[in-house]
């Protein structure tokens, strides 16, 4: 529960992260949707998204595919109440209330992290739409994918459990490692976020260098939230205080250490100047590369691959100038291209199981499966769901409502009201 508290405060660190990139008047819009994303992803997650995600047996219309909602509903097989007319719990699975609150917070930050890409330009109801729509036909099932063991062993699903049997793809026997969430979280998010980024089309004056980060210490705070946050994300990920968990937590130390410091040796080569956003942005890069492969690395090879993530990155980031597409705060350069790199890292330097070690490169085949697949699934449904809303409510505000701010359109806010701080 404390790990899970810690990823919960993540959500709140991404808006804060979010809200200092973008201009003064959009943070607003910016913040609510990560605010936004905590209060409907939790009620969803509660009345049918946890059972979509780990209920047991063989599946709900696609079996080991999509899990069956009604199995779990309401939580009800981890709370059992007195009979009669008698008021009162009888029994709580305390392990399975815990594992539930510490997966909704995944699903919770999932969302948020997408909207990064549609910063400045994005009506708030069609925005929650989307939030419920895609968490709900694209996170649940990458969910149970990924991360669908039963609690307390490891007999049950995932694909990343090495004694599954019955859960989700890995009754193929893929075997891929996925510890923390680099597929379902980050792959996941980084690819809705750029279908949506190309549904919603570019902000009014897209160029490079239009628009400076309003807030450069209100993003530092949101990417040391995220930083502390983390560790609850991974170490909290193996459910147990143990060497794994230990392991998990100096991994998260180290790579975005070293992440930060590949970003910025590679952007003062390539830009002349190291900047703070720089470094926030690389150590984000070096968690999200971390996050699969934090069980599985020394921390020697955990720093590699955090120099190499972060040099990546900086370089992933420059893809929307040259390729066209408004991916406004770089979801796509971090989390997609940070995802894939700790996702297919695994498949080369994986303790035990990667080329280096085996000579085979099975698993890197397995990560690659893994990673694509989510990619493309996220991507095209995403795609889709964003369309239609676009072509119904409308997604995106005007362009004159833009260039006015979508704080005082769409909210009737202002984040700086300095008249009233004045009057």
């Amino acid at each position: 529960m404390v790990a899970a508290a810690l990823v919960l405060i993540m959500t709140p660190g991404v808006a804060f992260f979010y809200g200092g990139m973008v201009r003064a008047k959009s943070v607003i819009n910016m913040m609510m949707m990560s605010f936004g994303a905590i209060a409907l992803v939790s009620v969803l997650w509660v009345i049918y998204g946890y059972s979509m995600s780990f209920s047991s047996g063989d599946g709900w219309l696609i079996p080991h595919v999509l899990a069956n909602p009604f199995h779990d509903f309401l939580l009800h097989n981890e709370i059992h109440f007195k009979g009669g007319t008698e008021l009162g719990l009888q029994s709580l699975d305390v392990h399975g209330l815990a594992f539930a609150g510490f997966q909704a917070t995944f699903a919770i930050i999932t969302v948020a992290l997408i909207s990064g890409a549609i910063a400045d330009r994005a009506k708030f109801g069609a925005w929650m739409v989307f939030a419920g729509i895609w968490v709900t036909v694209v996170y649940f099932p990458v969910a149970s994918w990924v991360f669908n063991f039963t609690v307390g062993g490891s007999t049950a699903g995932g694909w990343g459990q090495h004694g599954f049997s019955d859960g989700g793809w890995s009754v193929w026997g893929l075997g891929v490692n996925d510890f923390a969430g680099g597929t379902a979280v980050h792959i996941n998010a980084g690819a809705a976020g750029l279908a949506l980024a190309l549904v919603l089309g570019k902000r009014v004056g897209f160029a490079k260098g239009m628009a400076k980060p309003h807030n450069v210490p209100l993003t530092l705070l949101g990417a040391s939230l995220l930083w502390f946050g983390w560790f609850g994300f991974n170490a909290g990920s193996e459910g147990a205080v143990d060497g794994i968990s230990a392991l998990a937590w100096v991994n998260t130390l180290a790579a975005p250490a070293a992440a930060t410091i590949g970003w910025l040796i590679t952007e003062k080569i390539k830009d002349g100047k190291p900047t703070s956003i720089g470094a926030a942005s690389g150590a984000v890069a070096g968690l999200v590369a971390i996050t699969p492969a934090c069980n599985i690395l020394s921390p020697g090879w955990g720093i590699v691959l955090g120099l190499i993530t972060g040099a990546i990155c900086c370089l992933a980031i420059e893809l929307k100038w040259r390729l066209g597409f408004d991916d406004s705060l770089d979801v796509v350069g971090v989390h997609l291209i940070g995802g894939l790199v700790g996702t297919l890292y695994i498949g080369f330097f994986g303790n035990g199981i990667g080329l280096l070690d085996t000579g085979s490169f099975y698993q890197l085949g397995a990560q690659a499966i893994g990673a694509f697949g989510v990619a493309i699934y996220s991507f095209v449904l995403a795609f889709v769901i964003g369309w239609i809303i676009q072509k119904t409510m409308g997604f995106r505000i005007t362009s004159e409502d833009e260039s006015a701010g979508v704080d005082s359109v769409v909210h009737g806010e202002e984040s700086y009201a300095l008249d009233a701080a004045i009057g």
